[in-house]
């Protein structure tokens, strides 16, 4: 059950839902577009739309105890993911112009789900770090993995690391009992922008050199 008093559950529930529905949003463009450049079919870019924003939030859900998942319980989302999915394919022309629009979009929906995942884990009293991660980067794998890429947090500059400081400023809000809204928002900005700026400046994580086959007297490749 929910440790928040009951006087804030109000609130607290009305931001998830912005917050997740946003996130629901923005993730929805971001699978669409890539079913997009990989030639779906509409069927196929719904899909992807669906599964890039929901399959993290319905993890999260599953793992802290709030059942059934938001994801499927309520039809506002997936008639946002849908809705998202059918723009991207009517205009996707229009909205691909954006510079790396499917990173910017990624990086909208991160910041949205790791608040949102931080928030809700709080209020049943549960890992809220871990809860951001699992809300923040398990949608963009599920959608990676249907059009058969490596996942970007496998891979991709400060991807996860993003989703952990913006949770971490909401964890550290709520322990100094700083105002929910402003705070989320805070951290939404931090992963956001932390995004941005791995992206822009190719920020990495340490990245380990595969072994060389070598000749003679060399090391042998694994």
């Amino acid at each position: 059950m929910p440790l928040i008093p009951v006087l804030e559950q109000k609130t607290i529930h009305d931001l998830l839902l912005v917050l997740d529905l946003a996130g629901t949003f923005v993730f929805a463009i971001s699978g669409a577009m890539q079913g997009v450049r990989r030639n779906l079919d509409i069927f196929g870019i719904l899909v992807l739309s669906f599964a890039a924003s929901s399959a993290g939030g319905i993890t999260r859900d599953l793992l802290i105890g709030a059942v059934p998942p938001a994801a499927i319980s309520d039809w506002r989302y997936l008639a946002v993911a849908l809705a998202a999915g059918s723009l991207m394919f009517f205009w996707h022309s229009l909205i691909a112009r954006l510079r790396t629009p499917i990173l910017i979009f990624d990086a909208a929906g991160l910041a949205l789900f790791a608040v949102a995942g931080t928030q809700k884990a709080l209020a049943y009293g549960l890992n809220p770090l871990m809860a951001a991660l699992l809300t923040g980067i398990g949608g963009g794998i599920v959608r990676d993995l249907l059009v058969a890429r490596t996942p970007a947090v496998l891979r991709s500059d400060l991807y996860a690391l993003a989703a952990l400081a913006g949770a971490a400023l909401v964890v550290v809000g709520h322990g100094l009992n700083w105002p929910i809204v402003p705070t989320a928002i805070a951290g939404a900005g931090v992963c956001f922008g932390l995004r941005l700026m791995a992206i822009r400046y190719g920020w990495n994580l340490p990245v380990a050199r595969p072994i060389e086959s070598g000749g003679e007297g060399g090391e042998r490749e694994w």
